[in-house]
């Protein structure tokens, strides 16, 4: 301060100068100022605010001068990495300075401090790695501050309002964390920092923020998981706590309030949010559906040490109740018709785990209460509301009694005051808690008859209440699902006579809803389940009526007495009866020894007259030409060879010596020795030594179908397994598996040397897949427990190579001999089930001490899916959860078992719960697996007869995989995505059958002699279940886009396999198509629009697979076609406007798939007849005028060809165009002339040489006994030649692109890319029809002409010509006649390259565009054509330099 000159004078003279102290300013400005009393106060007002403007507080503390040596600075203090962090020492020296300096500013010491550590926590949070938490060095700074902030706050130097105040300005930047970290560490509670807030509308938006930022981050990649968890846990506890505290109104909402109001919106605000996100049905990968996920994670996790057993009651109430009144959009008539989809199963995990926490907490008592209270008070949501009242139900049994009490008190309320709402909401209670099964709640039908039945029901107290009651019956009629009407009308109310007017007309108009819905009451089964969630249609009959007769048996055996149902049927269902009922108890069967009670039920129906002689005597034909199956041949395998070669001799005794050591199979060393023994003679017996060292990875080369080997490898192979077989029964019947010592695996390791193991493969081979049937019970076992040592050394053993018509490629060892055991036929199923379930016992019974790692190594997955497969199948026991055995229950032992035994053996095995808990990953049978053995199965050689099979595939996809979850194998309880896997695997099995169905063999054909009927009646059956449950909500049919995910992948390769395999996936596409409703092709109504079908995904498959797989000339396939329209006769029998449904349709194909029209009309002569048919048998009124005017076209085509006049071509023109192009290609005479051309539009005219120019491409694309090259040939020489006659542009369909507009992007769609890419060669085939005055007076023709012979070079080089047979190139000579010459694509280029020659010259003597822009990039492809080109260019000189350019 020594220097006097001003401020200025220094900043302007000498910049670098000290800058002067706060002190010596202050100073300075109080030496200038007398002492006045009254500004004492002002001063310190100003300092005050001067101190809260100040953005960097604690530089302040660099005025310090005491001690003069070092000055301290806040921002070191918090910094770890430093000498000075803080230390008691630090903290001390720095509260000392806070005094000595807020002492000097006459301001508190709590205010400045808290000023200035409320600056430095903003410091710290700036430049966020993380949207809510601290990065680790943020948060090592942030706890040395606060740590310093506790010194403060215990020495009485810190306040926390101001801190609060001046931490809030700062709220932008503000991280969750650290808030959450002032109140873990005790220095401001997190109640008191949101209280503190002057705006509490703004606390709550940044709560809200900041809480759902949090929710999102929380995921297994959160680098800071647990302390993310422990943020989200504290405030939800404070939230809580807050928001419900005893006197907290929840229900009033201000614009200020207190800190409850405040915690209520933010709990209401997150749950609404996880609401929407969960009704949204996003993604789980989605942002909304992590927030939801975590979010309702953290209420389960209540309740919290700090929130009082009250508090915790009133926020589940509440959250109960937001829960069930969050977004009322349905309506009770979408609950009716909706309520299937609603079950528990189907309803989202995330939403039952929230429903079973409430529930869990509140008791049934108060949930069913806070239930009714809802139902009573608010409007409700009632998708959720049912979705509770189904997990209710579930989940807590002592529930049932309540909900019934309830139910009671809703109907005996409602028929008291009449009142609707108790009634709907009554019935939707029922029908939602008997869906979830009778073990659950009764069935609908048996409450309906219990309240309804009997004179104690509601509606028996007055007219006015039966009136009610039907009334209200007649109201759920048009919304209710068939099943229910079904018991209305089987069950009927108990009416009194005088009023039975009023069932009778309720029964009318349920009937006819039934006929309209296709439900038919006469053919329901006499013992149907209509308490069951799936709808009664008319596809079910016979397999009712199986379950009929079996329900009909047991009651007969029991009573010895005709069933009373039966009797009913046969006077009052005759209809079923004899249709059905009777067809399937009189089955043909091969008649037992002993009459039966089958027998006994058929000779009582006799008696009793109820079955018809005729049917009678036609069952006993049947059954006496019966024949029975045959029996069982010799064994596949001997034990003994027929003659002892003198090789075999020593072999056979060193075998037979083994064979007795197995008495004490302990003995390792004794029997070690002896193996060596056994490798030493077979060595000698093969004629050459055996290598036992490891094996390289070569593929052993095998023959499936034909295995082969010679005679002196047979025997040696023979004896060896024979040896093996008796041994290990010799060992198991002193000792398990387990204590048999380490010969087994000896054994092995001898059978797979280099030299023999490909024999043992071989003739394993022979054994397992050609003669397994026939294998005794002691050959099964010891192969089983072969098959499980040569998995044991796994990647050890070379790969083997199965054949050339094998479906797969190398296979290790393990899945070869898997590949081995077939399911095709009843025969070999059973014995894969044995060979299976021996290999399995005996693999669980050696590891079973040991990790599971061990049973999966020695084992392929496909033998542990096929036991799956086969006992599913053949034990409807293991259909069902049954008690776990322990390991004592293993079957395993040496006796020759019975089908009994095995019987029981396979039972145990499956039930045994070691083995149950070895099921895991790729070892599980998962609901593809399943479809792809299924697949194999032999209809006519299967175990299960249709009815049997039929109730098999029901309950496989309908109980154990639909609502079984995916990592179990199953489908989640979606249907889409079971119908999604059916049709990949039928997609595949349409395939293979195709690749290998010539073979006679069917072990390694997956569908050469096997049939996907049942399994595509169920994909049938599943399809419209699924169509019926979206409805108009989905945008688009699931098997468009699963045919998309099999295309897209083969989109980009331009190969032979690539594009084989592609054609392959479209015959695949295209047969399930066919085979699939054909409603799918056009999609269902759109909600928005009733009348307008979605049919894009179809319009978007024709143009871009379709129209290049399945089309010839502008038209697809006739079975394509036909489908197409009866999905748009079903489209129109659902619309409400069915006219209006087929015009807009069908206008919709003239601009987006007009190939579609093209199509109808080239097979209109047998399309024509069914759509009128069924047309005026459906809707009763003339074909729609889109129709009409395809009628209209195809007449005009046939009065064209007929003699006489003809009326014009009616609009759209390429429409009439196409049908006279078809018509001309259905005439049998050639080179005829049509005069009637020139009298036609120009508009049609061009279309119909488009079409003509397709037809000959294809004439000579795909050259079959119906097409007629030069037919093709001369129809476009008649129609080019009218063209040229009348001076019409034809020259623009040879330069068509995807840009054009109009008319020329119709014709695109019209012909495959393989076509239009091929228009060059069809230019050039018409040479001889081109004439020369019109060549020479048209510009554009050269131009048009170079273009095509430049691209049919490109064609020739990239070798897209060799598609084509014979191409009709013609030789033109502009100065002499031209004879058509037939010859191959390089004829063709070199007539055009000579016609070109020959016409440049007189082109551009006329004048002509530059050819330098057509020539670029190209000039070198020819020569002397592009010579030619520009050289007479350049000697033409231009005298049309300023007229405008002529365009074609």
């Amino acid at each position: 301060m020594a220097d006097s000159r001003s401020p200025g004078a220094a900043a302007g003279s000498d910049p670098l100068r000290r800058r002067r102290s706060w002190a010596e300013l202050l100073a300075g400005r109080v030496k200038r100022q007398k002492y006045d009393p009254e500004r004492g106060q002002q001063l310190k007002s100003s300092a005050v605010r001067l101190l809260g403007r100040h953005q960097r507080l604690d530089d302040l503390l660099l005025e310090v001068e005491d001690p003069p040596g070092d000055r301290l600075c806040l921002s070191r203090l918090i910094d770890c990495d430093s000498d000075k962090a803080c230390t008691d020492g630090s903290c001390s020296f720095i509260g000392s300075a806070f005094q000595d300096q807020a002492l000097k500013l006459g301001v508190p010491v709590g205010i400045l401090s808290a000023r200035t550590v409320a600056c430095s926590m903003k410091m710290v949070c700036e430049e966020p790695s993380h949207p809510v938490l601290l990065s680790t060095e943020q948060r090592k700074k942030l706890s040395s501050l606060l740590e310093f902030a506790q010194y403060l706050l215990a020495h009485s130097m810190f306040s926390r309002l101001s801190f609060c105040q001046e931490v809030w300005k700062a709220q932008n930047s503000l991280l969750l964390e650290a808030v959450w970290r002032l109140h873990v560490q005790r220095v401001v509670s997190l109640r008191e920092l949101l209280e503190s807030h002057p705006d509490m509308r703004a606390v709550v938006a940044w709560l809200f923020r900041n809480l759902r930022l949090l929710c999102q981050q929380i995921d297994t990649s959160c680098p800071y998981l647990d302390i993310a968890r422990a943020v989200l846990s504290d405030f939800v506890e404070l939230l809580v706590s807050q928001g419900f505290q005893e006197n907290s109104d929840l229900r009033r909402v201000e614009e200020t309030g207190t800190m409850s109001q405040v915690a209520a919106e933010v709990l209401q605000s997150m749950l609404s949010l996880a609401l929407d996100a969960l009704a949204g049905g996003l993604q789980e990968e989605s942002s909304d559906h992590r927030v939801a996920s975590c979010w309702l994670g953290a209420l389960q996790a209540l309740p919290c040490g700090g929130v009082s057993a009250d508090a915790l009651k009133r926020f589940l109430r509440h959250t109960l109740t937001q829960v069930l009144t969050h977004s009322p959009v349905l309506k009770a008539s979408d609950a009716i018709q909706r309520q299937r989809e609603w079950s528990f199963v189907r309803t989202h995990p995330l939403l039952t785990t929230l429903y079973r926490r409430l529930l869990v907490m509140l008791s049934p008592e108060e949930s069913v209460g806070c239930l009714q209270e809802v139902l009573e008070t608010r409007e409700v949501n009632w998708q959720r509301v049912l979705s509770c009242v189904s997990t209710l139900v579930v989940c807590f049994p002592e529930a049932l009694q309540l909900v019934q009490d309830w139910v009671a008190r809703l109907m005996a309320h409602a028929f008291e005051s009449y009142h609707l709402d108790s009634m709907v909401t009554a019935f939707l209670i029922v029908r939602q808690a008997a869906q979830e099964g009778p073990s659950v709640f009764p069935s609908y039908a048996d409450w309906f008859k219990a309240s309804f039945g009997s004179a104690r029901g509601y509606h028996s107290c007055s007219k006015k209440a039966l009136v009610f009651l039907f009334k209200f019956l007649s109201s759920l009629v048009p919304w209710e699902a068939p099943r229910y009407m079904q018991v209305h009308v089987l069950y009927p109310p108990l009416v009194p006579g005088k009023y039975r007017t009023l069932l009778t007309d309720y029964v009318a108009l349920a009937k006819t809803r039934l006929a309209d819905l296709k439900v038919s009451l006469e053919n329901m089964g006499l013992y149907e389940h209509l308490s069951s969630s799936e709808d009664v249609t008319e596809n079910q009959p016979h397999s009712q009526a199986a379950q009929d007769v079996e329900k009909a048996l047991l009651v007969f055996e029991h009573t010895g007495k005709i069933p009373v149902p039966v009797m009913e049927a046969s006077i009052f269902r005759r209809s079923y009866y004899l249709s059905h009922f009777l067809p399937a108890l009189l089955t043909p069967r091969v008649p037992p020894s002993a009459p039966g009670s089958r027998e006994a039920l058929i000779e009582a129906l006799k008696r009793a007259d109820k079955v018809p002689q005729s049917l009678y005597a036609a069952y006993c034909q049947a059954c006496s030409t019966a024949e029975k199956p045959p029996e069982g041949a010799a064994l596949g395998m001997r034990a003994e060879p027929t003659q002892a070669e003198e090789p075999l001799g020593p072999l056979r005794v060193a075998l037979r010596e083994l064979r007795a050591l197995m008495a004490d199979p302990t003995q390792a060393d004794v029997i070690s020795a002896q193996m060596a023994v056994v490798s030493e003679r077979l060595s000698a017996a093969l004629g050459h030594g055996e290598d036992d060292s490891p094996h390289g990875r070569g593929t052993i080369q095998l023959n499936v179908l034909a295995p082969e080997l010679q005679q002196q490898e047979q025997l040696v192979v023979d004896l060896l397994l024979s040896a093996f077989c008796q041994s290990l029964m010799v060992a198991s019947s002193s000792a398990p598996p387990e204590r048999q010592g380490p010969w087994a695996a000896f054994f092995v390791r001898t059978l797979c040397g280099p030299t023999l193991l490909p024999a043992v493969l071989t003739r394993l081979c022979q054994l397992l897949h050609h003669q397994g049937p026939r294998l005794s019970a002691s050959h099964v076992l010891g192969l089983a427990a072969l098959v499980v040592h040569l998995g044991e050394p796994g990647s050890a053993l070379p790969e083997v190579e199965p054949g050339p018509l094998a479906p797969a490629g190398s296979l290790p060892v393990p899945r070869f001999l898997d590949s081995l055991l077939t399911c095709h036929t009843r025969e070999s199923s059973l014995f894969c089930l044995r060979f299976c379930t021996a290999a399995l016992s005996y693999a669980l019974c050696r590891v079973s001490p040991q990790p599971c790692d061990s049973w999966h190594s020695c084992l392929s997955p496909g033998l542990v899916k096929k036991f799956q497969f086969l006992v599913f199948r053949f034990f409807s026991e293991a259909r069902v959860p049954l008690p776990q055995e322990d390991a004592a229950g293993l079957p395993w032992g040496p006796l020759c078992l019975s089908p009994a035994d095995w019987k029981m053996a396979t039972l145990a095995l499956w039930r045994q719960g070691h083995f149950q808990e070895l099921l895991t990953g790729e070892f599980r049978l998962t609901f593809g697996d399943w479809l792809q053995l299924e697949l194999e199965i032999q209809p006519g050689a299967d175990a299960l007869s249709d009815t049997e099979r039929q109730d098999f595939h029901q309950w496989a996809i309908y109980e154990h995989y639909l609502p079984a979850p995916s990592a179990s194998g199953g489908c989640d309880g979606d249907l889409q995505v079971a119908c999604t896997v059916l049709v990949n695997v039928l997609m595949d099995f349409y395939q293979s059958s195709r690749s290998w169905n010539h073979l006679e063999s069917s072990g390694w054909v997956p569908g050469g002699h096997t049939g996907s009927g049942d399994l595509l009646s169920r994909l049938q059956e599943m399809v419209f279940d699924l169509e019926l449950e979206q409805g108009a909500a989905t945008q688009g049919h699931f098997v468009f886009s699963v045919l998309r995910s099999r295309l897209q992948p083969l989109a980009g390769g331009a190969d032979v396999a690539t594009s084989l395999q592609r054609q392959q996936e479209l015959l695949a596409c295209r047969r399930l198509l066919l085979r699939l409703p054909p409603s799918i092709l056009v999609g269902s109504l759109q909600a928005q629009q009733p009348t307008h079908p979605l049919c894009e995904d179809f319009f978007h498959l024709v143009n871009s697979e379709l129209r290049n797989f399945s089309s010839q000339g502008g038209a697809l396939t006739r079975d394509i076609t036909v489908h197409f329209f009866r999905g748009l006769l079903t489209a129109c029998a659902h619309s409400h406007d069915p006219l209006l449904t087929a015009n807009l349709t069908l206008t919709g194909c003239q601009t987006k798939c007009p190939i579609l029209l093209t199509s109808a009309l080239a097979w209109w002569s047998s399309l024509e007849p069914v759509l009128q048919s069924r047309w005026r048998k459906r809707f009763q009124c003339p074909l729609p005028l889109e129709l009409q005017r395809l009628q209209e076209a195809q007449q005009f085509a046939s009065n064209f060809l007929a003699p006489g006049s003809t009326s014009p071509a009616p609009n759209p023109a390429w429409v009439s165009a196409a049908a006279l192009h078809f018509a001309v290609k259905k005439v049998k005479t050639e080179g005829a002339r049509w005069p009637k051309l020139d009298c036609e539009r120009e508009e049609l005219l061009v279309p119909l040489f488009f079409f003509s120019l397709m037809d000959l491409l294809s004439s000579h694309l795909t050259p079959n006994d119906t097409t007629d090259p030069p037919k093709a040939v001369n129809t476009c020489a008649e129609v080019l030649e009218c063209l040229q006659r009348r001076r019409v542009d034809w020259l623009v369909l040879f330069q068509l692109t995807e840009t054009d507009a109009g008319l020329g992007h119709l014709l695109l769609r019209l012909a495959p890319d393989q076509h239009t890419k091929l228009l060059p060669l069809a230019f050039y085939s018409l040479l001889s029809h081109f004439k020369d005055d019109t060549i020479i007076g048209e510009e554009a023709f050269l131009r048009v002409a170079v273009d095509m012979y430049l691209k049919l070079v490109q064609l020739f080089m990239d070798g897209e010509t060799r598609a084509v047979s014979a191409p009709a190139s013609r030789r033109l000579e502009l100065q002499g006649q031209s004879s058509p010459q037939p010859g191959n694509p390089v004829q063709l280029i070199t007539e055009a390259r000579l016609f070109l020659l020959q016409l440049i010259p007189r082109c551009l003597k006329n004048g002509s565009s530059d050819m330098a822009e057509l020539l670029a990039g190209r000039e070198d492809w020819d020569p002397e054509v592009s010579s030619a080109l520009l050289s007479r260019r350049r000697a033409v000189p231009d005298t049309d330099l300023y007229q405008e350019p002529r365009l074609f």
